[in-house]
């Protein structure tokens, strides 16, 4: 066998791999999306697969008819943007000094940072620490306690360190300050590991509910996520399908509710990706291999 066949063998097989891959995390969605398009009678009596049986949309119907939801989903934006923001200022005004190396006791910061990787304080010390900074019930518990990822800290660092000192020489004898530099040629050249870790950073609060569970209490600052979990909790299915039985229309079965409730939530974050794409790839490469 020659080094062509051989190549062409291996591309075959990691291509076969990769479908299957996309399969397994690609049917689970296109049934949720199935369900959710389906009539309650197929629904029901589990003739539902990978495409609609008996299409409707009455689940997405009372789904936006919802204001609870609608209120979820506009504060879990809020919420997202407020974070990643937030988040990727703390990372990067953290990761720039750090790639100096006259800046004292570097490596002593470096070893604590990376300790937080293996050790914390655990669920009830940060809770105690969140109630005694009277946080409860405020956005600021959801967003402070997770401000700087370690991970993300220590891939942006590595890039950081990749890029040419000549050009940070440069800039110095052209009389820049160390913000000057950092924002004129730091951060342009930065873009596609940037753009990557912010999207971590969005997806990961978009996801997140435990830290809601523990810090909120007040329903109008219920993120989807929560919403999502009380569903599948079986608290909210009786409350919605009760209001619309009420109403006199159709009663709705509480698998499609769940499935309009995963498709609502989970639209949104995915129309972020297609704007990041460009980035996203280079940047987990050249945040990976650099340093």
């Amino acid at each position: 066998m020659n080094e062509r066949t051989a190549n062409r063998i291996f591309d075959s097989v990691n291509l076969i791999l990769l479908g299957l891959a996309v399969l397994v995390c690609l049917l689970p969605f296109i049934h949720i999306l199935a369900v959710s398009f389906s009539s309650n009678l197929a629904v029901t009596s589990g003739k539902v697969t990978l495409l609609p049986v008996g299409f409707n949309w009455d689940a997405y119907g009372k789904v936006f008819s919802d204001m609870s939801m609608i209120r979820s989903l506009g504060f879990t934006i809020l919420l997202t943007v407020l974070c990643t923001v937030l988040c990727m200022l703390m990372t990067i005004v953290a990761a720039y000094p750090l790639t100096k190396k006259q800046l004292r006791g570097r490596k002593v910061i470096m070893f604590f940072i990376v300790v937080t990787m293996f050790f914390s304080g655990g669920i009830i010390p940060e809770y105690i620490l969140v109630r005694d900074l009277n946080l409860l019930n405020t956005i600021w518990a959801l967003v402070l306690p997770g401000l700087i990822n370690p991970f993300f800290l220590i891939i942006l660092i590595s890039f950081f360190n990749g890029i040419p000192d000549s050009l940070e020489e440069a800039a110095d004898i052209d009389g820049s300050s160390h913000l000057g530099t950092l924002l004129r040629i730091i951060l342009p050249l930065s873009l596609p590991v940037l753009a990557t870790l912010g999207l971590f950073y969005a997806v990961g609060r978009w996801n997140g509910f435990q830290d809601t569970l523990m810090y909120i209490s007040k329903p109008d600052l219920y993120p989807i996520q929560l919403k999502l979990y009380q569903m599948i909790q079986n608290n909210m299915v009786s409350e919605l399908t009760s209001l619309e039985g009420n109403s006199g229309g159709p009663k709705i079965t509480p698998e499609s509710l769940k499935s309009a409730s995963v498709v609502f939530a989970t639209v949104p974050i995915l129309l972020v990706y297609p704007w990041l794409q460009r980035y996203f790839v280079s940047g987990v490469m050249l945040g990976a291999v650099k340093g």
